[in-house]
């Protein structure tokens, strides 16, 4: 009893309502088969028949008709839980999670949450500053903002920048060990490691930087503490140009350069993107960053 199936339960009522397991099939849109299976299962699981067969039609027995009006409290329940949902999701109201790195959620996001405090001030929101990739399937966060794109089919994902970056240096390093002229010359160079070194070194490859795990000394898998031993003098680092823009301290280097790019992604589940609280926070952040 304490294991039934809502979906038995709710082939049981349909085919009550319809008299027959092909109009019920019909109207649940299953197979016959399907629906005669999961109601045989009912039956099964409460060691009671339901159904009695009169010609083409089923009738329900004595103990069908004892229990037709709980199954039908049991969909008044659902509806009503539904409707519930349904109209707290419509209210902008409620708290919204947004997931971003840490550098991000202090560097980037404030401006945007001020428009966001402004449009909806009742709207409590939760900035998860993380640098790994939390779950939206298992709602650690509702909102995402990654330079990934996600690959679960029940995500949204929409590209809404590419980004720039530059390498960044303090005024302090450059003074002890020189200010390089072109990529190649950065292999000579420290570098401040910002989590993943050899994720790091196989990106920079490419561009005629030779790099190894001796570039990195030193380094942290927070963004914002790696960021700070960039700005201390320690090395080099790859910074986003928006988040250097809003920090002293650092250079730009290789200004003749063009800029390394890198994507932003923004994802939510597809279920919370019909709920108006995130849709509002969802499209004012697609509308930020895509005017950058």
């Amino acid at each position: 009893m304490n294991t039934l199936d809502w979906t038995h339960i709710r082939a049981f009522l349909a085919t009550a309502e319809t008299g027959s397991l092909s109009a019920a099939a019909r109207q649940l849109g299953l197979t016959q088969p399907t629906l005669s299976r999961q109601v045989a299962a009912l039956e099964a699981n409460l060691g009671l028949m339901l159904f009695e067969r009169l010609g083409r039609s089923l009738a329900l027995t004595d103990a069908g008709h004892e229990l037709l009006p709980h199954g039908r409290k049991m969909v008044e329940g659902a509806n009503g839980l539904s409707l519930a949902a349904s109209a707290q999701a419509q209210s902008i109201e409620g708290t919204v999670r947004i997931t971003a790195s840490d550098v991000m959620s202090a560097f980037v996001l404030p401006p945007v949450l001020h428009q966001l405090r402004q449009q909806a001030p009742r709207l409590t929101i939760d900035i998860v500053a993380a640098n790994d990739i939390r779950d939206l399937m298992r709602r650690e966060a509702d909102i995402a903002i990654r330079h990934v794109r996600p690959e679960q089919p029940e995500l949204i994902a929409r590209l809404v920048q590419e980004a720039t970056a530059h390498f960044y240096a303090a005024p302090s390093y450059l003074q002890r060990r020189g200010r390089p002229e072109s990529f190649s010359a950065l292999s000579a160079h420290d570098f401040v490691n910002f989590g993943d070194v050899q994720r790091s070194i196989d990106f920079l490859t490419p561009l005629g930087i030779d790099l190894s795990k001796d570039n990195f000394k030193i380094g942290s898998n927070s963004g914002l503490a790696a960021w700070e031993l960039v700005r201390q003098g320690f090395g080099i680092g790859a910074m986003a140009d928006d988040v250097a823009r809003h920090s002293s301290g650092v250079e730009r280097l290789l200004t003749d350069q063009p800029p390394l790019r890198f994507p932003v992604w923004l994802t939510t589940h597809r279920e919370l993107h019909t709920s108006r609280r995130i849709r509002l926070v969802y499209d004012l952040l697609a509308d930020y960053f895509s005017g950058k």
